[in-house]
């Protein structure tokens, strides 16, 4: 997982731009796909399981980053630049972007600020080097960040949601059969309003919908008790966020699973954001949706931080809920 993880994390993918990860996915699945296509906006959809059997069920992970794009360069190669997705620009201080065609540059502020302020968008810029640096406006970065592994925990830019495409392509490595009609879907423009689930759920009709992706933390130091997630106590179910309520038997067959199989898993009630399961569950005339959520320590900064076992153990779990004839 780890390996698989690091691989997956050092592509840059904004939303919008996720041809590089999509290519890499492809490459990764292609040996254990019953069909692999790819839809008008990008989502790589692979297909596990016979057309017309059991329940036709919609899993999703999106493959987007949030990243920036250059809205203005001036003579001495300083950029301005607009977030793509919920970039903090508390986190943009100091940080490093690469653009799709390998350029780095740093993120620094006008020294018009007052000290100890917080920065703005409209005072940062990214210093591309000088004027010879091969970058217009409208190319788009990401977050530079190399992954570290720091043993049960790991760091990287990008884990969301990484994490979530790494669970999905281990799910489809081990899930040797399944009685279902199972569509794996890496997703599009999660970062920027589930763009791509949206169309891929309309397209699939799906039956039940299943979506993997970070959740927040609520395991340092003075945090609110607003999450009561942690690290290392395994996939989270969620029951509610913004976006979404999630279907209370889609909830009880994953508790369900997890207790029969003595999978750890955690409840979740997210306060805030939610996951590709909104689109799936809006699709059409309503599809039953859900999510399994990886606790994420830093969502949307430069450092996340998750713990692999919770990985491994939604792989454990997906596994086995998709290997029961019997879902809700």
């Amino acid at each position: 997982m780890k390996n698989l993880l690091r691989q997956l994390t050092q592509i840059v993918a904004p939303s919008g731009y996720e041809h590089q990860i999509r290519e890499a996915i492809s490459d990764l699945v292609a040996p254990y796909a019953d069909d692999i296509t790819t839809d008008t906006l990008g989502n790589l959809i692979v297909r596990k399981g016979a057309k017309g059997q059991g329940k036709r069920i919609m899993l999703a992970a999106h493959m987007d980053e949030i990243g920036v794009m250059v809205s203005h360069i001036d003579k001495n190669g300083f950029a301005r630049f607009a977030p793509i997705g919920g970039v903090r620009p508390a986190y943009c201080l100091g940080g490093r972007v690469r653009f799709l065609n390998g350029r780095i540059g740093v993120i620094n502020q006008e020294h018009t600020t007052k000290p100890n302020q917080a920065p703005t968008f409209e005072h940062l810029f990214i210093d591309l080097g000088g004027p010879n640096h091969g970058i217009r406006v409208g190319d788009v970065a990401a977050f530079d960040r190399t992954f570290e592994d720091l043993g049960d925990r790991v760091v990287s830019k990008a884990l969301d949601d990484r994490i979530g495409v790494a669970v999905l392509i281990r799910t489809l490595q081990q899930l040797k059969s399944t009685p279902h009609e199972v569509y794996f879907v890496f997703s599009v423009q999660e970062e920027v309003g589930v763009r791509g689930a949206t169309a891929a759920a309309y397209h699939l009709a799906p039956e039940i919908g299943i979506a993997v992706d970070v959740t927040g933390w609520g395991d340092t130091p003075n945090v609110p008790p607003m999450v009561d997630v942690k690290l290392g106590q395994g996939p989270a179910v969620k029951i509610r966020d913004r976006g979404m309520l999630a279907d209370p038997r889609l909830v009880q067959w994953m508790i369900r699973t997890a207790e029969k199989a003595k999978i750890p898993y955690q409840r979740e009630v997210l306060l805030s954001g939610s996951t590709d399961a909104r689109a799936m569950q809006l699709s059409r005339a309503g599809v039953p949706a859900g999510t399994i959520s990886i606790p994420c320590r830093y969502v949307h900064s430069p450092s996340e931080m998750i713990d692999i076992r919770d990985a491994e153990n939604a792989v454990t779990l997906l596994t086995a809920m998709l290997g029961q004839k019997n879902t809700l």
